[in-house]
């Protein structure tokens, strides 16, 4: 059984920005898994459960084509978090599969411990909420920053 401790909190990029009384709130909401080399974390089309933060290992999201070919979105490693969209888009099902590459530890703060967080604890989850906001922007700038370079290089 792994402890959740501060110090390992912050080490979490999503909570760069809290203060060590903040971290002691999130650690009473944050549930520890652990996933097998290969094993699936969530599929498409699945209920989903919450955000996840990688403690340690690698997955892999990706996306089922409609002809049926797997394409690999995203390969996160440690710090790194996903299914932020579910939390804050208040989505039902996954969109997504994420399959764990290695051996995987996660973090999660289940849909239901998050809005109870919201509402309890605003000026915190404004502080995460502004921390997904500039990963997400980074991630369109770099997805702008390709998608035009492979235009000029066709």
């Amino acid at each position: 059984m792994i402890t959740i401790t501060i110090a390992d909190l912050k080490k979490q990029r999503l909570f760069c920005d809290l203060d060590d009384a903040e971290l002691a709130v999130v650690a009473q909401k944050v549930q520890v898994e652990q996933y097998p080399m290969g094993s699936a974390i969530f599929r498409e089309g699945e209920p989903t459960r919450g955000l996840c933060l990688i403690r340690s290992g690698k997955i892999e999201v990706s996306k089922t084509t409609p002809d049926g070919w797997k394409q690999t979105l995203a390969v996160l490693t440690e710090r790194h978090f996903f299914g932020e969209l579910s939390v804050i888009e208040d989505r039902k099902t996954h969109s997504t599969n994420t399959t764990a590459l290695e051996t995987t530890d996660l973090y999660r703060i289940t849909t239901e411990d998050f809005k109870e967080l919201e509402c309890s604890h605003p000026v915190m989850m404004y502080k995460i909420m502004k921390t997904m906001a500039r990963m997400a922007s980074r991630n369109v700038h770099s997805m702008n920053d390709k998608l035009v370079k492979a235009l000029i290089s066709y």
